[in-house]
């Protein structure tokens, strides 16, 4: 997982400059302000660029951030530089998550669960962040939906040109496996020309009962899964579903 986004670290906040981080920031803010274990201490699983990260030490969470990608880890450090903040960034991979004591509660935003591809993987990281949890921590994590993966987005190509990039997204869906390839063709301004690169993704579309299933099997009670960004059930046709579970 590292290693696709060695190239796409330096346009990432850029392909990713219409998400609403302060209102994702406040949305996982409300969980964690209503769990009845007060929270002081998160981990950001698959933080990335730290865009919520930051936002969730400016609430006054003390915060770790954890990315399998060194690149984007390094974007996250120069922001958190320019801003004044200072908090631990790990290159690690989450579904090995090791923590030094436990923690009130762990959250991985926009995709990082959809990057675990096998039923496996998913069990790993449910596994690894019940331990790294203190009783009755919390576990948040969003998933892009099965019927986003295999209606929305599936077989289909996007495209857009941005001022200092452009890129063309081709996506081909096994709905047998229940995998999305994506292969991303990234063009970066330089001067008057532009440099190409390519990248290759895969994430899978899970199922709620799926996830549930793992959750329960890891040990987690206390299971939503919410339309994302509201506190109402997921339906058939939501295209991200929010989880919630407690240690």
């Amino acid at each position: 997982m590292g290693e696709a986004y060695s190239n796409l670290a330096a346009v990432y906040d850029v392909l990713m400059q219409d998400v609403d981080y302060a209102a994702w920031a406040e949305y996982i803010n409300n969980m964690l302000c209503q769990n009845a274990r007060p929270v002081k201490t998160v981990v950001d699983c698959a933080c990335g660029t730290g865009e919520l990260a930051l936002r969730l030490c400016e609430a006054g969470y003390s915060v770790t951030g954890i990315d399998v990608s060194p690149e984007m880890l390094y974007i996250a450090q120069k922001k958190a530089q320019a801003q004044g903040k200072r908090f631990p960034l790990v290159c690690q991979d989450m579904r090995k998550l090791t923590l030094h004591k436990p923690v009130d509660a762990i959250c991985c935003a926009c995709d990082g669960v959809n990057y675990l591809t096998s039923r496996a993987d998913v069990q790993m990281f449910f596994k690894a962040a019940y331990e790294a949890l203190e009783p009755g921590g919390l576990l948040l994590f969003d998933v892009s939906s099965r019927y986003k993966l295999e209606t929305v987005l599936a077989d289909n190509i996007f495209g857009e040109v941005l001022e200092t990039c452009a890129y063309i997204w081709r996506n081909s869906c096994n709905k047998q496996l229940h995998l999305v390839e994506m292969e991303l063709t990234v063009f970066t301004r330089c001067g008057a020309l532009y440099e190409r690169f390519d990248e290759y993704h895969v994430q899978r579309a899970h199922s709620e009962s799926e996830l549930e299933q793992a959750l329960r099997a890891c040990g987690f009670t206390e299971i939503s899964a919410f339309q994302a960004f509201t506190f109402g059930p997921a339906g058939a046709l939501s295209e991200r579903i929010q989880f919630q579970a407690k240690r």
